[in-house]
């Protein structure tokens, strides 16, 4: 049995990047196997495990190994494929079928790179490039490249990629994308060191005032988000300042919603919605308190710090300690000392409520 194994993808570009003075997040290796069957594989103890194509788990390290192939498209969409495996397909056919050149590149066991495409040369030139023209049968490739800008800043998209990108758009491709899908790509772009990148290439190929209208974007949103990013502030702190333009939190949570995304990040944009400006422009103690109870600051608090740092990252004036500090006068009211103190049960929650009123107003003044 001869077959060869080679490392390809992701893992391959990241070190070549490394050696350009750019660090980048290392992620999983990848490997394809040309030359063998399945069978074959199966009997040196790789697990299959690909669902649509033949992909193996090392039986040692479990990384996943894949049958060199091809691809070639039925149907509208991403999932339109249909693939093609056997001894006889070379390793420039399987690199020939990704997306962009720079993840088109492999390296055999001796550290020798095989690059068909011209990935090195667009690595060390900054370069988004595709493939072939079958980049357009794959509509994810429009988010994709977007989200690698976000990762990527210095790079540019070669004109020919964009105007691809471009043409998909405009023939409806990317309509075919489902929620999930986009989302996972959106949320991985905002998680990026320049998140601005990914939603500058999305308007500049035409994706975002097609498909993502609702959310309006300004060059504010663009600062806001790269600051967080350079903060490494969480997911629903990025979403919230994405969404910053939208005033009407219902239409910010329909988006969301459609989106699939997670419950903490629509809770946050929700939040960030109806009570972020109130946040901002307070000037009394009454002002604050009314924010912490919108903001169920008692039973959420990590939540609320997460709100504090989205209004502070769009209103940078914002005296995020003082905030804090009254904050803590209003958490700090023992409810259970008050209720039993107060003979009528009815009540209680009006003694609570004016128990830490007065707290946030002495702290308040102390602080003038």
């Amino acid at each position: 049995m001869t077959y060869r194994v080679y490392a390809v993808g992701g893992c391959v570009r990241d070190r070549l990047l490394k050696e350009e003075g750019i660090d980048t997040a290392q992620g999983d290796r990848d490997w394809v196997v040309v030359g063998a069957t399945p069978e074959e594989l199966t009997a040196q103890g790789y697990l299959p495990v690909g669902a649509d194509f033949p992909v193996f788990l090392h039986p040692d390290t479990h990384e996943e190994y894949a049958l060199a192939r091809t691809e070639r498209k039925t149907v509208a969409g991403y999932h339109g494929f249909s693939f093609y495996t056997a001894r006889d397909i070379t390793l420039e056919e399987d690199l020939q079928r990704r997306d962009l050149t720079i993840n088109a590149i492999a390296q055999d066991a001796d550290g020798a790179l095989i690059d068909p495409y011209g990935g090195v040369g667009d690595i060390r030139q900054k370069v988004f490039r595709h493939v072939s023209r079958a980049f357009v049968e794959d509509p994810v490739r429009i988010l994709r490249v977007a989200r690698f800008a976000a990762r990527l800043p210095m790079f540019t998209v070669a004109p020919e990629t964009l105007l691809l990108m471009q043409e998909m758009v405009q023939c409806g491709e990317s309509d075919a994308l489902v929620a999930e899908r986009v989302w996972a790509e959106l949320s991985r772009g905002l998680m990026e060191v320049q998140p601005s990148r990914m939603l500058s290439i999305l308007e500049e190929c035409g994706y975002w005032s097609r498909s993502m209208s609702t959310i309006s974007l300004s060059a504010e949103v663009f600062v806001n988000l790269d600051r967080a990013a350079q903060l490494r502030a969480p997911l629903p702190v990025r979403c919230a300042l994405l969404f910053s333009n939208v005033h009407d939190a219902d239409a910010a949570r329909r988006a969301l919603t459609a989106l699939r995304a997670p419950k903490e990040v629509v809770e946050m944009v929700g939040l960030f919605s109806r009570v972020g400006e109130a946040m901002a422009h307070a000037d009394s103690a009454v002002d604050f308190v009314s924010v912490f109870e919108k903001s169920d600051v008692l039973r959420r608090p990590e939540r609320f710090s997460q709100l504090v740092q989205a209004v502070a990252l769009r209103h940078p004036s914002l005296d995020t300690e003082r905030i804090l500090r009254l904050k803590q006068a209003y958490a700090d009211i023992d409810a259970q000392r008050i209720a039993k103190a107060t003979a009528n049960p009815k009540d209680i929650a009006s003694a609570i409520a004016s128990a830490r009123l007065q707290a946030v107003v002495c702290r308040w003044e102390r602080s003038e």
